[in-house]
């Protein structure tokens, strides 16, 4: 009993942990992206560039390279991949695109060759390209006829237009938006302004958080902070006036709509305030991140008054429907994730992962799954393993993996593609992680990097000849 209550408690404090910490700068902007390109971008627009007749090599280089830019989690792509996916874009480079953003973005690249070194960061990067656009072509291949019918049929009714430069000019706004509450870099970090705001029991409610909430680097548990509780309730404000304010919205806008709004506008500013309790009250800090984000929020509202107001109810109503697809299973899988993690020890895989074998790798592959962390978290942890004698191979099997399959994110995705695609999604991203791990283990352990470049080169050219030749004799008249 015991047991299942202690399980039940990891459970609720990885999810407060999660949602204090991670939804409001990061996955909240995103919902409101993939709201704009449904929304807002025409259709013809997606399928000309990643659609399934658009050139391989047009479409996936500019998959990865859309991925490269954002700084995100798997959770957080997913409302992006869900955006494109359902505007026309091929199942592979929409794959690429769902692989490539969260396992080596340029954030995480940099941060891994602070971290980690050059080398992994560069093995992050090459693995990355070559498996992502590897699994996005043979998703494609798989399930040609399937993608061919669903792009088709949308694109019998998608308009002609090209995208506008009042959309393209809203939708880098909203880009900046989640690079600035995201983005880990000095000038966003650094202070402007502090005050204390007095209060004789911020230290001791923060000490109640803590024994609470523990935190537990070793299993990604952050915590929970004064802050974190309160934006947790801040968002369940807006969930309450967004049911009926977005989710009605298509019907034309109510008061509902503007308090929800409003609501999110504060609370992206608030998400973004530094708050910390100490033995003199609240400390606040305004920092560069914080006017960044109430700026940007502020230049929103202009930029919307200038579409027409049923594009508007469009984009709020898009927006609430890929929130009501996703975030019920986000919530779902970050519960069982905490669940699950509380019985598993770190040691276990430490002791697996200290060689490069077949095992160590797929281990390195599994520990990414069951002990998610999110984006950017993963490399002071892979450093940690390294210090403790993990093998850099299995190390970079857990890097590709673990920001590609959380629990959670696999939920998301057989939402939004089908199982079946899913789970032939998570088989090839598992057995191209373990790859990629034993690939590099093996360099680590002194096989000539031509041949292993070779090797790879080779698979992905392979690849795309027999990608060019089935297409092509698809396309031959039947006599």
């Amino acid at each position: 009993m015991n047991l299942v209550i202690a399980a039940l408690q990891s459970g609720l404090a990885s999810l407060a942990s999660y949602l204090a910490a991670h939804v409001l700068l990061c996955l909240v902007p995103a919902f409101f992206i993939a709201g704009a390109l449904s929304a807002l971008v025409p259709q013809q627009s997606i399928i000309r560039f990643l659609g399934p007749g658009a050139s391989k090599w047009v479409s996936y280089p500019a998959a990865a390279g859309a991925g490269s830019l954002l700084a995100v989690c798997s959770c957080t792509v997913q409302p992006l991949f869900a955006g494109i996916y359902s505007k026309g874009a091929g199942l592979g480079p929409a794959v690429t695109f769902l692989f490539f953003a969260p396992a080596a973005n340029i954030l995480a690249l940099s941060y891994t060759g602070v971290a980690l070194g050059a080398d992994f960061a560069i093995a992050r990067v090459v693995l990355a390209l070559c498996f992502g656009i590897g699994i996005g072509l043979l998703m494609a291949l798989l399930f040609h006829r399937d993608d061919t019918a669903r792009t088709d049929a949308i694109a019998a009714f998608a308009p002609g237009a090209g995208i506008s430069r009042q959309t393209l000019l809203f939708l880098a706004v909203l880009v900046a938006l989640l690079i600035a509450g995201t983005l880990k870099v000095d000038w966003l970090a650094a202070p402007l302004f502090s005050t204390v705001l007095p209060w004789e029991g911020a230290a001791a409610a923060q000490g109640l958080l803590d024994r609470l909430v523990p935190v537990n680097e070793i299993k990604g548990e952050e915590g929970l902070s004064l802050q974190g509780l309160s934006l947790i309730g801040l968002l369940l404000a807006m969930g309450a006036a967004a049911w009926r304010g977005l989710g009605k919205v298509d019907a034309g806008f109510n008061r509902l709509t503007w308090l929800a709004l409003g609501l999110t506008v504060a609370t992206l500013a608030f998400a973004a305030l530094g708050v910390r309790a100490n033995a003199a009250g609240l400390a606040l800090t305004v920092s560069g991140r914080t006017l960044a984000v109430i700026v940007l929020c502020l230049t929103i509202i202009p930029l919307a008054r200038r579409f027409e107001a049923w594009d508007m109810q469009q984009w709020l109503w898009e927006t609430w429907r890929f929130i009501m697809l996703i975030f019920p299973l986000l919530v779902v899988g970050v519960f069982l994730v905490g669940v699950v993690r509380s019985f598993i020890q770190p040691e276990w895989i430490q002791f697996i992962a200290g060689s490069n074998t077949l095992l160590a790798n797929f281990a390195g592959v599994v520990f990414g799954v069951f002990m998610y962390f999110p984006t950017l978290v993963e490399v002071p942890i892979a450093k940690m393993f390294l210090s403790l004698g993990m093998h850099p191979g299995p190390l970079i099997a857990y890097l590709m993996a673990d920001p590609e399959l959380s629990l959670q994110s696999i939920l998301i995705t057989t939402a939004i593609i089908g199982k079946l695609k899913a789970w032939t999604y998570v088989g090839l991203v598992a057995l191209f992680s373990t790859a990629a791990g034993l690939s590099y283990g093996a360099w680590i352990d002194g096989t000539p990097l031509a041949v292993l470049t070779l090797i790879i080169g080779g698979f992905i050219a392979t690849l795309m000849v027999l990608v060019h030749f089935i297409e092509r004799s698809r396309r031959l008249p039947v006599h």
